[in-house]
């Protein structure tokens, strides 16, 4: 992963092995047209930053990687595990925003897929054989929830993608310095057979500092996905307020930032 920047937007490039056929990163927080707190290229429909600004961070997006804003498909994220299936060309993809969902699927080219995050994983998932990706949004509710191991396993049956196949990426997320949680989460996560003394480390009685994204690539390991296909991001988002936004950090004054992939047309 390097910072990259196109037309007006800096974003971290994910370099995918046969990603010629695809386009995906992870955005920073500049180059956008929001003013403070959430300056400047707060891309959250769901923040209080003013709506007229975030489409037009939104435009900003589309525009750079050549397509129109209605190609730009974030669902409406619930901390949930539903998953939301493209599989066929559509003329207007607006309508997929108002869709409760916490990672997309697609095989449909000139579509750009996102998650907006503020402290949760946003992970990226490239077949480079039939030519499918995948978005998933993973707060600790959904990968208790195992929504990446889900989103592996829905492209496996609806478009026959092979997991030791696939390529992954997890992006800046909120880091184990700083996010501690309690005894709900983990037995959420034991319930799960996620690792817990891997993945957390206890500092005090009843609290422990959690890695997040080291969850979920354990998670997709057990999915499948070969362990040496997935990046990881070690950037703590709550840590670095000059580059992305943290709702742990800065509570509603947080913007968000979208990890996001397109396969060309």
């Amino acid at each position: 992963m390097q910072l990259n920047r196109i037309g007006r937007i800096q974003y971290i490039e994910v370099d995918f092995p046969g990603s010629s056929d695809s386009i995906q990163g992870f955005t920073t927080r500049h180059e956008g047209v929001s003013r403070p707190p959430y300056n400047s290229l707060n891309l959250g429909m769901n923040t209080q930053d003013q709506q007229a600004n975030v489409e037009g961070n939104r435009s900003l997006l589309a525009r750079a990687f050549g397509v129109n804003q209605e190609a730009l498909v974030t669902p409406r994220q619930t901390h949930g595990s539903d998953i939301l299936v493209i599989n066929e060309l559509n003329e207007d993809y607006s309508h997929f925003l108002s869709v409760e969902s916490d990672a997309v699927i697609t095989n449909q080219s000139n579509v750009i897929i996102g998650v907006c995050v503020a402290d949760c994983a946003p992970i990226l998932l490239f077949d480079p054989e039939q030519k499918v990706i995948a978005v998933v949004h993973a707060g600790w509710k959904g990968t208790a929830a195992k929504l990446v191991s889900k989103t592996v396993a829905g492209m496996q049956s609806e478009f026959g993608s092979i997991p030791a196949k696939l390529q992954a990426a997890i992006g800046p997320c909120i880091q184990k310095c700083c996010y501690e949680v309690d005894e709900p989460v983990k037995k959420a996560f034991q319930q799960v057979g996620i690792t817990w003394d891997l993945c957390a480390e206890q500092k005090t009685p009843g609290k422990w500092q959690l890695d997040l994204a080291l969850s979920n690539k354990e998670l997709l390991s057990l999915a499948g996905v070969s362990a040496d296909a997935i990046q990881i991001s070690e950037q703590c988002v709550c840590c670095h307020s000059e580059q992305f936004f943290s709702y742990r950090r800065d509570k509603d004054d947080s913007g968000r930032q979208m990890g996001f992939i397109m396969l060309k047309g």
